[in-house]
């Protein structure tokens, strides 16, 4: 199994034309083999989060255990 630990975490608000949202960055500690693998098909994934969409996710940096991760989201209307 896989253990994450989200470590830091800060959001900022986003804001188009068309869409209101917010940039996350999260800062997270993975222990087990399969930190990795979650990691790169992580961008890909269908993550919920309450009242947004997730309209881009990118692993920043990964390290062996550590990795940041900034996300993009969109409120649901």
């Amino acid at each position: 199994g896989i253990a994450i630990e989200i470590v830091a975490s800060a959001a900022t608000p986003w804001a188009s034309a068309t869409f209101n949202g917010a940039r996350h960055h999260l800062t997270l500690i993975g222990d087990g083999a399969g930190f990795a693998p979650w990691l790169a098909n992580l961008p890909e994934a269908d993550l919920p989060l309450r009242g947004h969409l997730v309209a881009d996710l990118v692993v920043t940096s990964a390290a062996e255990r550590t990795a940041t991760i900034d996300i993009l989201s969109v409120e649901e209307r």
